[in-house]
């Protein structure tokens, strides 16, 4: 299979994006509410996790500890007990600390807005050299915080229909979905991007999920290599 079908041009994506419009309508404008180093937290306990519960681990977090700093000062265990219903809690905890300590060596002020002037590769690359930040957090830090810089959030769900849908190979990483997308989509802003993410993961938890596609409901079945194929047992996950 090849790397990528003539889909990856924007006028394709477009093409996506109305579809998924028209299935689930068009996903408000988020509120970037949050700082950059707020949005780094949040992100960094969502993975995997519903987002009623990280939201709700997040703001316990930030109740019991209302200064970036005391995180990084607490005991994995009693950052851990905190976000307890989160998955992998104790990984995330652990992480999470040795995050804002590296954070704080460098920006004692915890303020990240100076990433704003800098290139959103040359951001990714700031945010990445901290422990247990990939391209997901670095992107959504990024674009879902009050920088509003373009990175398209690449989550389990986004990795799973950009496989099923035949964009990428099936063993496609993260970093390839998000390369390509940008590639595709370099004059989207960030709200544009949003606007996908949000789109692709609705398609995501309600129709082509993990462990079924219901490929017959499926608003972009028409250009979906595994509903064309019906290649079934082949579905990536």
């Amino acid at each position: 299979m090849q790397m990528a079908f003539s889909f990856w041009a924007t006028e394709d994506m477009e093409w996506v994006r109305d579809r998924l419009r028209c299935r689930f309508g068009c996903p408000a404008e988020p509120v970037r509410v949050r700082t950059p180093v707020g949005q780094l937290v949040k992100s960094m306990i969502s993975g995997r996790t519903r987002d009623a519960v990280s939201l709700g681990a997040y703001h316990r977090l930030v109740e019991i500890y209302p200064e970036w700093f005391s995180i990084a000062r607490a005991t994995t265990a009693e950052v851990e007990e905190v976000i307890g219903d989160v998955t992998f809690p104790d990984v995330k905890a652990q992480y999470l600390r040795d995050a804002l300590t590296f954070v704080a060596a460098d920006r004692p002020d915890f303020n990240l807005t100076f990433l704003g002037a800098l290139d959103v590769e040359s951001a990714l690359a700031w945010l990445e050299r901290l422990p247990g930040v990939g391209r997901k957090v670095s992107a959504s830090t990024l674009n879902f915080s009050t920088l509003r810089m373009p990175a398209f959030v690449v989550d389990t769900h986004i990795l799973r229909i950009m496989r099923r849908f035949g964009f990428v190979r099936g063993k496609a990483d993260t970093q390839t979905v998000y390369n390509l997308t940008m590639t595709a989509l370099s004059d989207w802003c960030a709200t544009d991007l949003a606007e996908l993410h949000v789109l692709i993961k609705r398609l995501g938890q309600t129709v082509c999920r993990a462990d079924r596609a219901d490929c017959r409901s499926c608003p972009i079945r028409r250009r979906c290599r595994a509903a064309t194929f019906g290649i079934r047992n082949s579905l990536q996950k």
